[in-house]
């Protein structure tokens, strides 16, 4: 018999390590860079990657091609009180979770019937996620978990660019469409995730991960970066330096750097 080969998606356990290595050496650059100390204040399981010295938290984004910003498997969705009064979304994530066998071995011998239960609740996800203020409850639950996190702040071609949390998902609540997959070639099945788009190109999806049996039966939301900051550029405008090094964007400077 012979044995299906696994296509890996995720990133190798090295590549991982500097995936992260690379992205505190990006937030101590950035405390460094606003007057904080190498033992700068932060939170990382909240998001909360740099605690400025106002008490914002800012999210700091690095990297090249994509942003993970979440990968969460049952227990977090059936705990994490947001989700689960977020209008019903939470328990649409839960119930793609759950159209899956309970282990991977089981999902490999007979993959289509989960795919096909999968189609379901995905296309009620993309339905729910239309309505421009539950994207934004998503979104802002997603990045700023839940408006505790004050910015996003994006090392971007060597600087800093700071935005302020409401003037992101604000944005992204009116000018991202969102729709479900499509088929691309013979054999896939549509609707298997959940695209976030601007401008006809994707700028984020959420899927199953059911491709190794690491993250079996685990949620991921991934972003471009690329287009991401293609986004923010073209809808939130710049406001001004904060120094040669840190550069604000939309209401950012009505808070950031007032201490």
């Amino acid at each position: 018999m012979a044995i299906a080969r696994i296509k890996k998606r995720g990133l190798n356990s090295e590549d991982a390590r500097k995936v992260r290595q690379q992205g505190h050496d990006d937030a101590l650059e950035f405390a460094l860079a606003i007057g904080l100390t190498r033992d700068y204040q932060n939170d990382v399981k909240a998001k909360k990657d740099v605690i400025d010295p106002s008490g914002d938290a800012h999210s700091v984004k690095s990297g090249q091609k994509k942003w993970q910003i979440f990968l969460y498997g049952l227990g977090r969705f059936e705990t994490d009180e947001a989700f689960a009064v977020m209008n019903g979304m939470g328990q649409l994530l839960i119930n793609c979770i759950k159209v899956f066998p309970d282990t991977f071995e089981k999902y490999q011998r007979k993959k289509q019937p989960a795919k096909e239960k999968l189609r379901i609740q995905m296309r009620a996800l993309a339905e729910k996620l239309r309505t421009p203020i539950r994207l934004k409850a998503f979104m802002n639950k997603a990045m700023f978990n839940g408006g505790e996190v004050d910015y996003l702040t994006v090392k971007h071609e060597g600087k800093f660019h700071v935005f302020y949390y409401k003037d992101v998902i604000e944005k992204m609540s009116e000018k991202l469409e969102v729709l479900n997959s499509s088929a691309r070639s013979k054999g896939q099945t549509p609707e298997q995730k959940v695209i976030l788009r601007y401008k006809g190109k994707n700028l984020g999806e959420v899927e199953m991960r059911n491709d190794s049996p690491v993250h079996y039966r685990e949620i991921r939301f991934n972003m471009v970066k690329p287009r991401v900051m293609e986004f923010l550029f073209k809808e939130i405008p710049f406001d001004k330096n904060f120094n040669e090094k840190v550069l604000m964007y939309g209401s950012t400077s009505k808070r950031f750097g007032r201490w």
